[in-house]
């Protein structure tokens, strides 16, 4: 399986690579979002606020990048390429592994441009925070890709895929605290945000690159998001075989 999934990886990536331009408009909202709201939310929160805001634009990026992810797997089922890869050799986990592996990649680029474009207004982690950080992006981006996918194969229908994933994801990105820190929402709302798992995410995110390594808020972001990714692949997993058994 191993070697399935590294050749599925290599054509995925080199499919979206050959596409640049879902890239660019992938990673565009989290860059605007920087440039045009983080000055504006300086004035609020003072001098740290790229600080705050830098690791919530990357959990933004994860949810608008791996979250729809299953866009293109539509197509797929639609158009036969699925039924065709079903009848060679490659395993049915390999086929869900190798796509997820190339959305986490691509992730990862993108949130380097994030980092970068960041450094340039003020946003400052130490190196080992930095990699801390893009290592916690991981079973983030793996779990959010296997849900995305796993939507996409069950309702097999991309006029509907946008608009019923967005109706995740914007709820999900203003509940975990990414644009604003949830500890200025009422009782309720903060409730509400803890039952997700990205506001964990997001603060063990400032967590890391703030460089408190051994914070309760970083390790209990770290179990979150590695049991977010394995009950995600888990589903994952079972909804792709389903489907394609």
């Amino acid at each position: 399986m191993p070697r399935d999934t590294w050749l599925i990886f290599r054509h995925q990536l080199r499919l979206t690579l050959g596409g640049p331009i879902g890239l660019i408009f992938g990673v565009l909202q989290p860059v605007l979002n920087l440039v045009l709201f983080g000055p504006l939310l300086g004035t609020y929160l003072g001098h740290d606020s790229w600080q705050i805001f830098v690791p919530g634009v990357l959990v933004q990026l994860s949810l608008l990048s791996a979250g729809l992810a299953g866009f293109g797997i539509v197509f797929d089922a639609r158009f036969g390429v699925l039924e065709r890869l079903r009848v060679t050799p490659a395993s049915r986990l390999a086929l869900l592994l190798g796509r997820v592996l190339t959305n986490t990649v691509v992730l990862l680029g993108q949130a380097l441009l994030v980092i970068v474009v960041g450094m340039a207004f003020g946003f400052r982690a130490p190196v080992a925070g930095l990699l801390l950080g893009l290592a916690l992006l991981v079973p983030l981006a793996a779990g959010l890709a296997a849900l995305s996918y796993a939507f996409a194969l069950t309702l097999r229908r991309q006029e509907l895929f946008a608009p019923l994933s967005s109706t995740f994801v914007v709820p999900m990105l203003l509940l975990s605290g990414a644009l604003l820190p949830m500890s200025a929402a009422p009782a309720w709302l903060d409730a509400v945000s803890r039952a997700t798992p990205f506001r964990y995410g997001v603060e063990a995110l400032r967590a890391a690159f703030a460089g408190h390594y051994a914070s309760g808020t970083l390790v209990t972001g770290v179990a979150v998001s590695m049991a977010f990714a394995v009950a995600a692949l888990a589903f994952g997993t079972r909804t792709f075989t389903r489907q394609h058994s």
